[in-house]
């Protein structure tokens, strides 16, 4: 079919010019270039203003049906679903935006241009979204204008928040094989507090009892689990159990956590500028928190040298909690003794173990099933004892059958329980 030009519609004097092509994919790539178009030409932000961005796709979509209708285009067979593409396209992510919008998915990640992939239920699914090169490119590129943040080949790595909150992390050739690697971490949480995740069968009512007053209690807590286990979120749920009145300082690499308190100063790292100045790392972030008058310290993830920070921190009086990547409680106590001597050489373990017994009160360890169920496997109290370069531990819950059973451990500290009000005791349930 001859490509042929659309005459003007009523009332749409923007709309009024289409080249209609033959196939569906083209029809809908004219549109999209015409909505942007419009939505330049009325000076819209496509980022800010997604409505005004939908009201231009629907003018744009119905003139085109309007034309089609009288032998002169090809007709969209779903009006609405291809206002929604070429919103998408336009003031969202383009075919990754579905996805971003489903509350369901959890992360998606693309191996290569058609290669996208999403977890959904901890489960992963490959989607039928086909893109090219050049616009995974352009994604990225949309993705990081909001952040500040570069990727090119001196710097083939990127890490940034989407103003959805999304996590982004980008590598590129000659890093990888051959494509640009995607990987977007939503924050999908069904669980905001403790009892939650009670409702959710990640955790038991005593246990929750218990943690919530932990936290009350000023206790220092680490969280552990491996990639995708709910260390976040279960940080988060500990988070809201802390007093109101208190005022709460957290660093991260990257935005990721949501503490629901009204006293939150929030910070997170920055990268080098591309005359290698400027880096802001996340052991710095620790230092500048002491100086923000905090009643508590939360550390998104503890990877390397600011471990030992952070245990100056606690061990100096300040409660505060953090995330480790960890297999179990007891493999997380040992990275705790084994990242801060990173930081140089004059650092020994003979300083280090001594204060993580003293200055890490509980560890609670969180595993992602087979089944894409998240559970807390273990609550382990760190007496504050130490044999060798051996920290004690004494498990306080741990799960046997499926199923979060008290333990005969006991947490120290039991006089900060009773300070907060709580009956150690009790909340144990022994009699």
């Amino acid at each position: 079919m001859p490509v042929t030009t659309s005459p003007a519609v009523p009332n749409r004097g923007e709309t009024a010019s289409l080249t209609v092509p033959t196939s569906l994919r083209d029809v809908e790539a004219a549109l999209e270039e015409q909505a942007r178009a419009i939505v330049r030409r009325r000076q819209v932000d496509p980022t800010v203003d997604v409505e005004a961005v939908r009201e231009v796709a629907t003018e744009v979509v119905a003139d085109h049906q309007a034309v089609a209708a009288a032998g002169r285009g090809t007709l969209l067979p779903d009006e609405e679903e291809a206002v929604r593409r070429i919103t998408d396209a336009v003031a969202g992510f383009g075919a990754l935006q579905v996805y971003l919008d489903d509350p369901e998915v959890e992360e998606i990640w693309l191996n290569g241009p058609e290669h996208v992939f999403v977890a959904r239920g901890g489960r992963t699914e490959l989607t039928p979204v086909l893109l090219t090169e050049q616009a995974v490119q352009d994604l990225v590129e949309r993705m990081l204008r909001t952040s500040g943040r570069r990727i090119d080949l001196s710097s083939p790595f990127v890490d940034a928040s989407l103003p959805g909150g999304e996590r982004l992390h980008v590598a590129i050739p000659d890093i990888t094989r051959r494509h640009w690697v995607v990987n977007l971490r939503k924050f999908v949480s069904r669980a905001h507090r403790l009892d939650d995740l009670v409702a959710l069968g990640s955790l038991t009512a005593p246990a929750a009892r218990f943690l919530e007053a932990a936290v009350e209690a000023g206790l220092n807590v680490l969280v552990s689990g491996g990639t995708q286990a709910g260390k976040t979120t279960m940080l988060n749920c500990l988070a809201a159990a802390i007093p109101p009145n208190e005022r709460v300082v957290t660093c991260e690499e990257v935005f990721e956590m949501d503490v629901p308190l009204r006293d939150v100063a929030a910070m997170q790292c920055r990268q080098p500028s591309l005359e290698g100045t400027g880096e802001i790392t996340l052991r710095r972030l620790v230092k500048e928190a002491l100086r923000m008058r905090p009643s508590r310290i939360l550390v998104g993830e503890v990877r390397q040298e600011e471990a030992l920070d952070l245990l100056i921190s606690l061990n100096s009086g300040l409660p505060g909690m953090a995330t480790i990547h960890a297999n179990g409680a007891r493999e997380a106590v040992l990275k705790m003794c084994t990242l801060p001597l990173l930081a140089g050489p004059n650092v020994s373990s003979s300083f280090v173990v001594p204060t993580v017994a003293s200055a890490v009160d509980l560890v609670v360890h969180c595993r992602l099933e087979r089944d894409g169920r998240r559970q807390v496997q273990q609550i382990v109290a760190l007496p504050g004892r130490t044999e060798g370069e051996v920290v004690e531990i004494a498990e306080i819950f741990t799960r046997v059958d499926g199923e979060l059973r008290r333990a005969d451990g006991f947490p120290p500290h039991a006089e900060r329980f009773a300070a907060a009000g709580h009956d150690l005791r009790t909340l144990l349930g022994v009699r």
